[in-house]
C-alpha cells in the first residue's frame, strides 16, 4: 500500500522531471541547431517544435499546455490546451517555447533559449487572450523597493540604495522597440545604463533576477507568454516580478476581460504563477549571458541547460555531449 505522504508527494511535479525535460530542451536546440543564421526562423521553430513534442511525450507527468505555440509561430503543435506527457504522475501546467527568440536563431544571433517551464495544475496564469505585458523584474533588492506603478527614474534611485549602488552603476535590459523609446530616454536620463535586446525577453528577466549577472533589471513590454514562463524562473531565483497586461486594442482588452483577466491590475509574482512548485528549464540555441548555444566540437555536439527548482530554490548547469551522427543528418555534420 502507498503511504499517504508518498501518494501526495506523487501527485505534484518532483525532482526527477527537471532531468527529463531537459532531454526536452535538448533536442529543440539541437534540432535548430542547423537553422541558425540561415535566415528561415519557421524552419528553426518547426524543427525545434518537433523534437521538443517528441520527447515531452515520454515526460512522466499529465501536462497541459497553458503557454504554447500556435497563433504566434503559426505552430501546429504545442498549442494552449494540448495534452502532452505520457499521463502517469503529476498534474501540471506547461509552458513551451521551442524557440524563444526564432528571429535570434535565424541572424545567427545571441540570446536564444528553449525553454520549458511547470508548475502544479491550475497555477498559471492563462493570459493567452492578451498577446502583450508590461514588466518589471529585478533581483531580491527589489522586493518592497520597486514598484511597476512609479516612474522609471524613482525605481531606478530606489533599487541603487538597496543594492547599495550609485544609479550610474546600474544596467537595465529593455527590448529595443519604438514603443520603448521614451522609456529608454529617461532611463538614460536617470543615469542608468541601457541593455538593449533584439528578442530574448525570457532571458532579459531572468539575467535581471540572477545574482552574478551584470543585469539589474529588466523593464517594458515584451509578450505576455514569455511574461508568465518568467515568472517561473523567477520563483526559482527569489527575485521580483510585477506585471501589467497591455492590450494592443479595445477589441483584445476585451476578450481578455471575457477571459477573466484584468487589464489594470498590477499582477504580483503569486499571482503570475500561484505555486511555488515551479520548474525552469532552458538550452542555449545560440550564446548568450545565461548560457552557451549548442556547439558542434568534431563528432560531439555540446549543449548546455539551466534548469531552476522553485521549491527548493535550487539552480543547476547541465552540460550535455551528444554524439552528432545520432541527431544531425550528413549534410549538417
Amino acid at each position: 500500500m502507498v503511504s499517504t505522504d508518498t501518494a501526495t508527494l506523487y501527485l505534484h511535479p518532483d525532482r526527477n522531471i527537471a532531468l527529463e525535460l531537459v532531454r526536452a530542451t535538448e533536442a529543440a536546440a539541437i534540432r535548430s541547431y542547423p537553422w541558425i543564421g540561415r535566415g528561415d526562423k519557421l524552419a528553426a521553430d518547426g524543427a525545434a517544435v518537433d523534437a521538443m513534442r517528441a520527447f515531452l511525450g515520454t515526460v512522466n507527468f499529465e501536462g497541459v499546455v497553458v503557454i504554447g505555440e500556435g497563433e504566434k509561430d503559426a505552430a501546429p503543435m504545442l498549442f494552449n490546451g494540448e495534452k502532452v506527457g505520457n499521463g502517469r504522475g503529476p498534474a501540471c501546467d506547461i509552458a513551451v517555447d521551442p524557440i524563444d527568440g526564432t528571429s535570434l536563431t535565424a541572424a545567427g544571433r545571441q540570446n536564444a533559449l528553449s525553454v520549458i517551464a511547470v508548475a502544479d495544475r491550475g497555477t498559471m496564469l492563462d493570459a493567452s487572450s492578451v498577446f502583450y505585458m508590461d514588466k518589471i523584474v529585478t533581483d531580491a533588492s527589489g522586493k518592497g523597493v520597486v514598484d511597476i506603478r512609479k516612474p522609471i527614474g524613482e525605481n531606478l534611485r530606489a533599487l541603487a540604495a538597496a543594492k547599495g549602488k550609485h544609479v550610474g552603476e546600474l544596467r537595465v535590459a529593455v527590448l529595443n522597440r519604438p514603443r520603448h523609446e521614451q522609456l529608454i530616454a529617461d532611463i538614460r536620463a536617470a543615469g542608468a545604463g541601457t541593455r538593449l535586446i533584439s528578442d530574448g525577453d525570457v532571458a532579459g528577466g531572468i539575467n535581471a533576477a540572477r545574482y552574478e549577472s551584470r543585469i539589474d533589471m529588466c523593464v517594458g513590454i515584451g509578450g505576455s507568454p514569455e511574461g508568465i514562463t518568467t515568472a517561473c524562473a523567477i520563483k526559482a531565483l527569489g527575485g521580483f516580478m510585477q506585471g501589467v497586461l497591455a492590450p494592443k486594442d479595445d477589441e483584445e482588452r476585451a476578450r481578455g476581460e471575457a477571459a477573466g483577466l484584468d487589464c489594470d491590475r498590477v499582477y504580483e509574482l503569486d499571482d503570475l504563477v500561484r505555486s511555488d512548485n515551479t520548474f525552469f528549464v532552458a538550452t542555449g540555441v545560440t550564446d548568450g549571458e545565461l548560457v552557451d548555444g549548442v556547439r558542434k566540437k568534431g563528432p560531439i555536439i555540446r549543449t548546455e541547460s539551466i534548469v531552476l527548482r522553485g521549491r527548493s530554490g535550487t539552480i543547476r548547469r547541465v552540460v550535455a555531449d551528444h554524439l552528432a551522427e545520432k541527431w544531425l543528418d550528413e549534410g549538417d555534420l
